[in-house]
C-alpha cells in the first residue's frame, strides 16, 4: 500500500486547526481548561501555551493537584500560586470538583502572561485572578492565603529565607528537582531528604518523588 506525504500547513493553519481540535476536545470532555486552551490560541497566538501544558508540565501538576487532596483535604479559601504563568495549574484545581475553593491567584513576574492568564481562566472569573509580583515583594503576611504554591524552588538561592517572609501556620505546597544541568536552576538538590531539609517546615504532611526522563521532580506539602 503507497502511501502519500501530506504537504506541511502553514502557521495560520496551525492555529485554526489546534483551536478546532481544542475546541472539539473542550466539547468531548466538558473541561474548562480545554476550553480556555482553545481560548488563548485564538486570542494570543505568540503564547507558549503548547509548552506550558505539554505532557511533562500537566504530569507534575496532576501530581501535586492530587496529593494536595489526599494530604491536606479539599477546602481552601485562598491559593497563591507562585510563579503561576497562565494559571494552568489554578485551573486544574479549580475544575476539580472534588475540591472547595473559593478563590485562586496566579502570581508572576512576566506582565505578559496575565491576560493570557485571565483568557485561559475565564471560565472561573469569579474565583480566579492573576497578578503580576515579585515573589519577593509580596505582603504574604496581609495576602490571607491558606495555601502557597511554589512549584520552581530550584530558582530560589535561600529556600528557607523567603520561606520565612510567610506567617507561621500556612500550608505550603513546593517542588524542586536534580536537574543541574539547566543554568537557571540555582538551587537543585539530589534528594528529598535534601529538599526537606533546606524547607525545615514545621509540620509535614508530605514528602516524595517523581521520577521523569531526564530528572527526578521532588515535592512537599506542609506548614511554615
Amino acid at each position: 500500500m503507497k502511501h502519500t506525504s501530506h504537504p506541511q500547513l502553514p502557521v495560520s493553519d496551525w492555529y485554526e486547526n489546534a483551536f478546532d481540535l481544542t475546541r472539539g476536545i473542550a466539547a468531548y470532555t466538558a473541561s474548562p481548561l480545554i476550553a480556555g486552551i482553545a481560548r488563548v490560541i485564538a486570542k494570543h497566538p505568540d503564547a507558549d501555551i503548547a509548552n506550558a501544558f505539554n505532557h511533562k508540565q500537566v504530569a507534575c501538576k496532576l501530581w501535586a493537584r492530587d496529593t494536595l487532596l489526599k494530604a491536606a483535604g479539599k477546602s481552601y479559601e485562598r491559593i497563591v500560586v507562585l510563579g503561576g504563568w497562565y494559571g494552568i495549574l489554578p485551573a486544574m484545581l479549580l475544575e476539580d470538583y472534588r475540591f472547595e475553593i473559593a478563590m485562586a491567584e496566579s502570581y508572576d513576574i512576566d506582565p505578559s502572561v496575565e491576560t493570557v492568564a485571565h483568557t485561559l481562566n475565564a471560565a472561573f472569573a469569579e474565583r480566579f485572578r492573576a497578578v503580576t509580583a515579585d515573589m519577593y515583594a509580596i505582603d504574604y503576611q496581609g495576602l490571607g492565603a491558606d495555601l502557597i504554591v511554589n512549584t520552581s524552588c530550584e530558582h530560589i538561592a535561600d529556600l528557607r529565607g523567603w520561606l520565612d517572609m510567610i506567617p507561621k501556620g500556612t500550608r505550603v505546597l513546593l517542588q524542586s528537582n536534580d536537574y543541574f544541568s539547566e543554568p537557571t536552576h540555582i538551587n537543585c538538590v539530589e534528594t528529598i531528604e535534601a529538599f526537606a531539609d533546606q524547607a525545615k517546615l514545621a509540620t509535614l504532611d508530605f514528602a516524595g518523588a517523581l521520577p521523569t526522563k531526564k530528572y527526578t521532580r521532588f515535592m512537599l506539602i506542609g506548614k511554615v
